[in-house]
């Protein structure tokens, strides 16, 4: 198979690997994925490439690109289209799905929590000493995925240049991917532009499940989106009949619409759900929302699982005839279900296609371009979770929380210790710092 390159510039060669191994590496990372999208990211990153060997960096970087390029949790889609790459259909499904239901059980548990029981102080303790472990992730994540991807000046100032317009401009996240490819595509008639170093994002090559005949495209994709269809319609109609259609129809239509309109990010979509579930819908109050961003943000899986917390809320304060209890957990499935359908649309449906662009020079350089602006939108949305956690009173620095997330990034260079370790002392930090303080 094709050679890899590694962060060292060494060649090695793509290992294969059993549906059986993967499936285990798929169903452990549902349950260590913290850190957001960026420290997700590098945890593929270090084991599929650096460590298991799965897939190479080029290969990588290409699903990544496509990915960010897509709305919806693109950590999980990367998930699914290297679990695509490997196995196929059956690949994509166990790891797209692996990678939520963890997380997505703890919330609906931590949903029920906090709907039945109110302030739970232990659990909030706990939550604000991952906090600062979770900035620790993300900050060693955007140095590794950087200095990878951001290889060659234009590189860095494609990614500085992105973090700009986002961060002081306000300039649509959409906008910031595609004027980053075009750019990256009147590169190739400038000699000597390269958004990444020359010979770095070549991917080996496609898998022969990948192959699709020119005339089979149209016809291949209308089945799939048909059988999306259908997925979509006949489990949330067959609930929506057994339970009545408030607040389910209701859950179903809102969060099938963030589905598709959720590019940039969980956070470029959640003032559209705040305020659908706040003034439109009175599921839930403005300070219940900051608390489900909280848990979203502290638990395993992508951000997006905000949704599974506000549906939750939905059905619970919604329940009419039905036990809140189970009202809140029959909504919270059908706003899981509906927010995550789609991304899996996207890499099954999508995913042979985007192969083809490795072998054309316009389309590599446009995808370099985007890899580099993916650099800087991650760091514009670290300074954004930093600020919340570090500055969460104007002009006021948490010292304390500073301290234990310069800690937690010194215990991770060390090397010893794993993330799942680190959020656990994290938390028990919370905890001993609630109790004595």
């Amino acid at each position: 198979m094709g050679g890899v390159i590694d962060s060292q510039g060494k060649g090695s060669q793509v290992q294969p690997v059993s549906f059986g191994e993967a499936a285990r590496y798929w169903v452990k990372l549902g349950f260590i994925n913290f850190g957001g999208p960026a420290g997700q990211i590098a945890m593929m990153q270090t084991e599929c490439v650096d460590k298991r060997r799965w897939i190479d960096q080029g290969t990588f970087l290409h699903a990544l690109n496509y990915c960010m390029l897509l709305p919806g949790p693109e950590a999980q889609q990367l998930a699914a289209y290297i679990g695509w790459r490997l196995h196929g259909i059956k690949g994509a499904v166990i790891a797209g799905t692996a990678f939520i239901v963890p997380g997505t059980v703890l919330v609906i548990f931590l949903s029920w929590l906090a709907a039945a029981h109110g302030e739970t102080t232990l659990i909030k303790a706990a939550f604000d000493g991952i906090k600062p472990v979770v900035i620790a992730i993300v900050l060693q994540a955007l140095w590794r995925i950087g200095r990878r991807t951001c290889n060659t000046l234009p590189g860095v100032a494609m990614a500085a240049a992105a973090f700009v317009a986002l961060y002081f401009f306000g300039v649509p996240f959409p906008i910031v991917i595609a004027g980053a490819g075009v750019i990256g595509m009147a590169a190739t008639r400038v000699p000597g532009i390269h958004f990444a170093a020359v010979g770095h994002g070549d991917g080996g090559p496609p898998p022969a499940h990948a192959a699709v005949a020119d005339g089979e495209s149209i016809r291949r994709l209308g089945v799939i989106i048909a059988v999306f269809l259908g997925l979509w319609a006949v489990p949330v109609g067959a609930m929506i009949a057994a339970f009545g259609a408030k607040p389910f129809a209701d859950v179903a239509e809102l969060f099938t619409i963030a589905a598709f309109v959720t590019f940039g990010g969980a956070y470029a979509v959640l003032p559209y759900i705040a305020d659908a579930g706040v003034n439109a819908y009175h599921w839930l109050t403005p300070a219940d929302m900051i608390n489900g961003l909280a848990l979203a943000e502290t638990t395993p899986g992508p951000l997006i699982k905000v949704t599974t917390y506000v549906g939750y809320f939905a059905g619970w304060n919604a329940a009419g005839n039905l036990a809140p209890w189970f009202a809140g957990m029959v909504a919270a499935l059908i706003a899981t279900y509906v927010t995550y359908l789609p991304s899996f649309l996207f890499i099954i449906g999508g995913a042979p296609y985007i192969e083809k662009l490795q072998t054309l020079a316009w389309a590599k350089s446009a995808l370099a371009a985007i890899t580099a602006a993916v650099v800087g939108v991650i760091l514009n949305l670290t300074v954004f979770f930093g600020r919340a956690v570090l500055f969460p009173a104007a002009g006021a620095v948490d010292w304390t929380a500073a301290a234990a997330a310069a800690v937690a990034f010194a215990l991770l260079a060390w090397g010893r210790v794993t993330v799942p370790w680190l959020v656990a002392i994290g938390a028990a930090y919370g905890l001993v710092k609630a109790l004595v303080f």
